[in-house]
């Protein structure tokens, strides 16, 4: 399952948690803060079961009411996910793998000790990883492509030693867990030669519910910033409950000064050189459709830098 449709869920759930009033509404809201704060291999107490009973089993249903287990991949998934849903009964392992070789390079397990977060797991079986001297992660198998068909100058820049080069950034831990940190052609350096990992920075920024979509951009500038795309239907809600009329959401000041609040407590996290300072908001919501992303939710960077270079020039016109 990829981390985009599991956004797409969770912000439903809350969503209909933000429709409840009262006590309802408050032990909603107290469920998802425990499991929030419940670790991945954390022994369940009294308040577990009792959330269990009043909410997470509803939430099970919403899947079919026989899932033991999901696996995401294709992109990050919030660590904040992975312990609500888990939390929640429906653990989440995270993994990592390409077409390249054939699925899975690498898997979160579900015995204790086997899924550590902000990883893509160990590498499965036969599998041989390692990490070439510019990061990027290089990898050999039986399961792993001979060669591109009919494409001879594209193999002998992918395979090289016997290793296919995955074009992905990556570390691997004492304990052989694998962790992606980006795709080698999107990290960029800021003008001070700093480097910066742009889905790292993304994901992040993405824990606000305020924020849909957003993409950093800033290559060869002082400090990167961001393009967002609001969730349009929780501001909606927001806008509703504080009696706030917005006729324009790419310039309305309170919701700007509220997500620069949200972007202002993630940036903690982030080095100096990696915080967003500055964002504007999109007018229109990013879509396949319309080019913004992939079938997979991944964002087109090019195109949506393309779409909104007028937005791009006003955030560097200093």
């Amino acid at each position: 399952m990829i981390p985009g449709l599991l956004e797409k869920i969770f912000d439903k759930i809350i969503a209909k948690g933000n429709e409840f009033s009262g006590i309802k509404k408050g032990l909603f809201f107290w469920d998802v803060r425990l499991a929030e704060n419940t670790e991945i291999d954390q022994k369940r107490g009294l308040k577990h079961k009792i959330t269990d009973t009043f909410i997470f089993k509803k939430w099970r249903a919403v899947f079919g009411g026989n899932i033991k287990f999901l696996v995401s991949g294709s992109a990050p998934l919030q660590d904040r996910l992975i312990k609500i849903f888990s939390a929640a009964g429906l653990p989440i392992y995270e993994g990592y793998g390409m077409t390249e070789s054939s699925g899975v390079i690498s898997l979160n397990g579900y015995k204790k000790g086997e899924t550590r977060l902000k990883t893509a797991g160990k590498p499965i079986p036969g599998l041989e990883v390692k990490i070439a001297s510019d990061g990027e992660n290089l990898i050999k198998g039986k399961n792993i492509l001979k060669g591109y068909y009919k494409n001879d100058v594209k193999t002998t820049e992918a395979i090289k030693d016997g290793f296919f080069h995955t074009g992905d950034i990556g570390e691997i831990c004492k304990d052989c867990f694998l962790t992606i940190t980006d795709r080698k052609k999107e990290i960029f350096k800021s003008s001070g030669g700093k480097y910066i990992a742009p889905s790292i920075i993304e994901n992040k920024m993405k824990q606000s519910s305020f924020i849909e979509q957003n993409t950093v951009i800033g290559e060869g500038y002082k400090m990167p910033a961001a393009l967002i795309q609001i969730n349009y239907e929780f501001v909606k809600d927001w806008a509703l409950k504080n009696k706030h009329i917005i006729t324009d959401v790419t310039s309305d000041e309170k919701l700007i000064v509220t997500i620069q609040q949200d972007i202002d407590l993630y940036n903690e996290g982030l080095g100096k050189w990696e915080r967003i300072k500055k964002f504007e908001i999109t007018p229109d919501e990013w879509t396949i459709e319309a080019g913004h992303l992939t079938t997979t939710l991944k964002l087109k960077r090019k195109i949506i830098k393309e779409k909104y270079k007028a937005l791009f020039s006003e955030i560097y016109t200093d």
